[in-house]
């Protein structure tokens, strides 16, 4: 039995959408037809009106970030390391040019430079997955994946990542694949609802309160708002973040996962 039925949608260029479903959806099924990692029986995956390894071969660029951060970085690499692999073995930058751009790229995601020499077991969750980000950042993609990227992370460091995916969302498209409507909410333009392999809905985020589909609306219904973290209250789990020179809390004006 086909996991994925009669999908048939279109990404904004540059702009965020968030594939959103509960488990068991189709969602990872169809994160992997995009990142080209399986083939559909059928039907076809463009990029650009071109297939993805014609997209690649015209110097399409594609980065993805995944849930688990730990165990998507070298525990023996360090921080400026780990995003220095997103360069690539291609990167024609002298040695000193790729420790420069690495050091903007970790202040680009809200990391001091002075991290640089950690390693991934001397920092928090939140850290490592800001240097995954980074290092997702310099491919300098054209199309961003970002799967559960903040779902395993504690809510007020899940804050501070979702602001900065709402600082750097506008320099390419992006797909924000998540379970968690509320987070969904704060980041994207549009909302493409998987139900059972089918597009149950696909709106944008501002117009949430039409929404027609049951599903949609259940999901609705439980979502739980950020507002104490997203205001900018104080939390002990990763607060010493602050102290090395790391992003600190949001103050963005979205604060309820209802649309207004």
């Amino acid at each position: 039995m086909p996991v994925l039925r009669g999908l048939d949608f279109c990404l904004e260029r540059g702009g965020m959408t968030g594939l959103v479903g509960e488990s068991g959806s189709g969602k990872s099924t169809l994160a992997r037809l995009l990142l080209g990692l399986e083939r559909p029986d059928r039907g076809t995956v463009l990029l650009d009106g071109l297939p993805l390894r014609q997209w690649r071969a015209r110097g399409g660029r594609l980065s993805v970030v995944f849930q688990d951060y730990m165990t998507s970085v070298d525990p023996g690499f360090t921080l400026a390391e780990v995003v220095d692999e997103g360069l690539g073995p291609g990167c024609r930058l002298s040695r000193r040019e790729r420790r420069r751009q690495v050091d903007r790229l970790l202040e680009r995601v809200g990391l001091s430079p002075s991290l640089a020499g950690r390693l991934p077991h001397e920092l928090s969750g939140g850290q490592v997955q800001r240097a995954c980000i980074a290092r997702a950042l310099a491919a300098r993609p054209s199309f961003l994946v970002l799967d559960e990227a903040v779902s395993s992370l504690d809510v007020p460091v899940q804050v501070q990542v979702l602001e900065l995916l709402r600082d750097i969302r506008n320099d390419m498209t992006c797909l924000f694949i998540t379970h968690d409507l509320q987070a969904a909410t704060l980041v994207c333009d549009s909302l493409l609802v998987l139900d059972q392999g089918r597009c149950a809905e696909h709106l944008p985020v501002s117009r949430l309160g039409s929404a027609r589909s049951p599903r949609l609306r259940r999901m609705l219904e439980t979502v739980v708002p950020f507002r104490s973290a997203w205001d900018g209250s104080r939390d002990e789990g990763d607060g010493a973040e602050d102290a090395d020179g790391t992003m600190p809390r949001g103050t963005g004006d979205r604060t309820q996962g209802s649309p207004p």
